[in-house]
């Protein structure tokens, strides 16, 4: 809105007319666009709660006989599946929202020694096998993150998870690619969209750990 010498409090001084409305009209577009995304997340989290509340806690409650069981949770993923394996266990063995014991937790994405090592001698696809082979065991857990569920390495993962006697629940978008069909157990997030799907990873990373924490606390 014109305002004397001013648009929405931007000065004319210094800046031309064309300019300026450029500015407010950028600034419009952007917010339509974030508005947009937050309505897709939004879309995405109900879908969650129409279809998903039973394959949440079935997943939780895998994970919560395993750690009362004495075994533990193994995640692995790349890239932001990688960060979200890492947030997950900070949250076990750290905590939640509750004073309570350290829960066996760990992210094989951490370790950049172990990861580069196998990389560099064999290759990027085993760089979580070999870890699961190395400090799994039978009754534990493996969640396993692709947005597309096609990584190799993680795919491999859960490979070494089966033949191991190692529950792998694995975390998706819709298609659900190749791990699918080697884990245990799978939840596909309804969305072809990276970043709604990691969205959506996040949050039922947080669901499960508070339902794990409620139990066995």
């Amino acid at each position: 809105m014109i305002n004397g010498t001013k648009i929405n409090g931007y000065s004319l001084k210094g800046a031309g007319l064309r300019e300026i409305l450029k500015m407010k009209n950028n600034k419009d577009e952007v917010r339509a666009e974030v508005r947009v995304q937050i309505e897709d997340n939004v879309k995405v989290a109900g879908k969650l709660i129409e279809g998903y509340l039973d394959a949440i806690t079935e997943a939780a409650d895998r994970i919560i006989r395993a750690i009362k069981d004495g075994n533990k949770l193994m995640l692995c993923g790349n890239g932001g599946s990688a960060a979200d394996a890492q947030h997950i266990a900070a949250e076990l063995v750290n905590r939640f929202r509750k004073e309570r014991r350290p829960l066996a937790a760990i992210a094989l994405t951490t370790d950049s020694s172990v990861l580069t090592s196998i990389s560099n001698d064999y290759d990027y696809r085993y760089c979580f096998s070999k870890q699961i082979k190395a400090l799994g065991k039978q009754g534990d857990v493996l969640v396993a993150i692709s947005t597309s569920g096609q990584a190799d390495n993680v795919i491999e993962a859960a490979v070494a998870a089966g033949e191991m006697d190692i529950y792998t629940i694995g975390l998706t978008g819709a298609g659900g690619g190749q791990l699918q069909d080697v884990a245990s157990f799978c939840i596909k997030v309804p969305s072809q969209e990276t970043p709604r799907i990691q969205e959506a990873h996040i949050l039922i990373g947080h669901l499960i750990c508070d339902i794990i924490e409620k139990a066995v606390c």
